[in-house]
This record gives structure tokens, sequence and C-alpha cells, in this order.
């Protein structure tokens, strides 16, 4: 299947490299372009796209805007948003992520990081660059007080009552920044046992992707960060 891309940028020069890159791929095709988030999320529903890369920064309905009404739209539950960010070390990264958005990548990322960026969204899997380590990711959660004894999500505390003990054990290692593979090998199960127990996970707590679940994780307590 060919995944469709959706560019959701206000600078017409980045959108036209990206587009070049993407349509160069075989597996995947650039279905439209928007200049600004409310054009990407009508984008989104007319051009049935698979993965929206979405600039955090747009002027009118930002990126972060967007990226919540594409998520809250039962009819877009297929989209899956990759959030674009010039700096990672931006408050709006874990904003993005709480707003539904599959992960974020630099600007800067080299061209391969980006395809993969694209597929690995269009899997349903968590995105998360090689410079956004499990410590910043943790820091920020803190900072945004999602995971402080005092910000913590009672709701969804309680709905991880809803998980198996293993299924929690599985959602640790997810918060962790683990592959289903890398689960598997240290939980001693197949990497389907895994992926069984992920799936299940995030219906039990609705969440669409791996990153919810990561976020999940943190604002609810089940994972602590880490600040160094």
């Amino acid at each position: 299947m060919t995944i469709r891309v959706l560019l959701a940028d206000d600078q017409a020069l980045l959108r036209s490299a990206f587009r070049v890159l993407v349509d160069s791929e075989p597996d995947m095709e650039v279905v439209g372009e928007a200049s600004d988030g409310a054009e990407a999320v009508e984008l989104a529903r007319t051009e049935r796209a698979d993965v929206v890369l979405m600039d955090i920064r747009m002027p009118g309905t930002d990126g972060l805007a967007a990226t919540r009404l594409i998520t809250a739209d039962p009819a877009l539950a297929h989209v899956r948003v990759v959030m674009l960010t010039t700096f990672e070390v931006d408050e709006y990264v874990v904003q993005s992520l709480r707003a539904g958005a599959s992960g974020f990548l630099g600007k800067g990322s080299e061209p391969e990081e980006l395809l993969n960026a694209i597929r690995v969204a269009a899997g349903g899997e968590a995105l998360l660059s090689p410079a956004a380590t499990k410590g910043l990711i943790a820091r920020f959660l803190a900072q945004g007080n999602g995971a402080q004894d005092e910000g913590r999500d009672p709701a969804r505390s309680e709905r991880l009552a809803s998980l198996t003990g293993r299924e929690r054990e599985v959602l640790v290692q997810v918060a962790g920044g683990h592959s289903n593979d890398e689960i598997a090998e240290r939980l001693e199960v197949s990497p389907l046992t895994v992926k069984t127990h992920v799936n299940r996970a995030m219906a039990k707590l609705g969440a669409r992707d791996r990153a919810q679940l990561v976020v999940i994780a943190y604002e609810s307590g089940l994972v602590r960060p880490r600040v160094d």
C-alpha cells in the first residue's frame, strides 16, 4: 500500500523539499500541501491522508491546535501526525504528544530519518527521534506537571487498574522507549505476544498509538520521570 502523506508548513521552500524527497519513494506519495493548521485539517479529510508532517509553529491555526482537531475527529482516526520542530528541546513537544501526535522529528534530521518517521507513524508505532532521549521526554512531562504527584491524572490512574499484570509490565517497557523485539527479549516472550499486550493496553486506555501510551504511563504515575 502507498502511504499518503500531507505536508503542513508555512515555508513553501521546505514543503517543496519534502515533496521531492517523499515522492521519490515507491511506497509513499504527497497528496497535499498546507500552509497553516486549518488547511491541514481540511486536507487531511479530503485527501484521505495517512500521515501528516505538521510544523508546530504556523500562522493562524498552529500545528498543535490542528493536531488536536485531527485526533479528536473520529473520521480521522486513521491519520497519524508527526510534528516537525526546529528545536526538539521545546515545551510544545510534550504538548503535541498530549494532543495526539504520534511523535516528533527535528527539521534538521537526515532524509532517511524523515522517511523512516513516515513509515513508523503509518505503522502505528511511536516516533521519538534519536535526539529525543527518554530522559528528555520524562523531563518535559515532569515540567508540565504530567508526571508529578500533584499533577497525576486520576482518571488515567484508575484506568490502569483494568490492565493485567503483564500488560502493565509491557506498558512500562513501552514508556522506556523499547521496541516490541526489545521488550520480547527482556520479558522472554515472543514479539507477537508483546504486540498483543500493547494492542490490548491501547484499547483499554483509549490510546491512539504507542506515543500516547508513553504519555499515559507518565501522567498516571506508573513510570516516574528521571531528571538528571
